[in-house]
């Protein structure tokens, strides 16, 4: 038996919402592991910087703007992908969206906007990479999803939290679909890290989302990542249709 290093070189890693926060410090990961990262977004001023960001690190990367909530964009963005690198090795669904109001007054219009890049983005992303994975019999997609989605939380984050029960449950029908032709597809659920999304919620909750936290403390940067090239790697060729809890301990409780 051979040792398992989270080494990537020569392999083509997708990471989507990857100009910033969580998704760009997985796409630093994957590259210092050796991968070419293709990050996309849907503004290209956050995009051209971590972009920017990540050749100055001496990382292979292409930048695509993409909305992945839209059918058509998604589809161009993979054939752009695939037009540069000739494959895709590894996806990492990680953009989203939240809005925080109470479930009586949450407006139809936010709702469906969190539900569209969070759920259907997912699945529009896994559906369109995933037909070249399964002409590879070969791949592995991780989804970005939360402990949001594993119970009913405290925040008023309605959509979010119904959005990232249906990452999960597409994680195991879509783990189940294809684990016979080649395909790994898992989900890592942090808990709460200062990310632009999160900020309005710790500006006024961060004490009582640490006190109520076995670990004490929120998420710091670099305890995400490990555990998605994990997923994406050789060492979990036999993990599949799993949902990783990233948290310190909150959903244990």
């Amino acid at each position: 038996m051979g040792t398992v290093s989270f080494d990537f070189k020569d392999e083509v890693v997708v990471v989507t919402g990857g100009s910033r926060g969580l998704g760009l410090e997985i796409a630093h990961a994957f590259g210092q592991a050796g991968a070419k990262v293709v990050i996309t977004a849907r503004r290209e001023q956050w995009l051209s910087e971590a972009e920017k960001f990540l050749k100055d690190q001496a990382i292979a990367v292409d930048a695509l703007i993409c909305d992945v909530a839209d059918a058509a964009a998604v589809e161009q963005m993979v054939q752009q992908a695939l037009e540069k690198n000739g494959k895709i090795d590894a996806l990492v669904n990680n953009a989203g969206l939240t809005w925080g109001a109470p479930a009586e007054t949450m407006p139809l219009e936010r709702w469906r906007q969190v539900i569209d890049a969070n759920i259907t983005g997912t699945f529009l992303m896994s559906q369109a990479v995933g037909r070249h994975m399964l002409e590879r019999k070969k791949g592995a997609i991780v989804n970005v999803a939360s402990i949001a989605g594993l119970g009913g939380g405290q925040l008023q984050t309605v959509g979010y939290n119904a959005s990232k029960a249906a990452v999960i449950n597409l994680t195991r029908a879509l783990a189940v679909e294809w684990a016979g032709r080649g395909i790994r597809v898992n989900a890592i659920a942090p808990g709460m890290f200062r990310t632009r999304m999160s900020e309005a919620v710790l500006q006024r909750a961060e004490a009582i989302i640490t006190a109520t936290t076995p670990m004490g403390r929120i998420g710091q940067p670099g305890e995400i990542a490990p555990t998605v090239l994990f997923l994406a790697s050789e060492g979990a060729s036999y993990i599949t249709g799993q949902v990783i809890p990233i948290d310190g301990g909150r959903s244990a409780q």
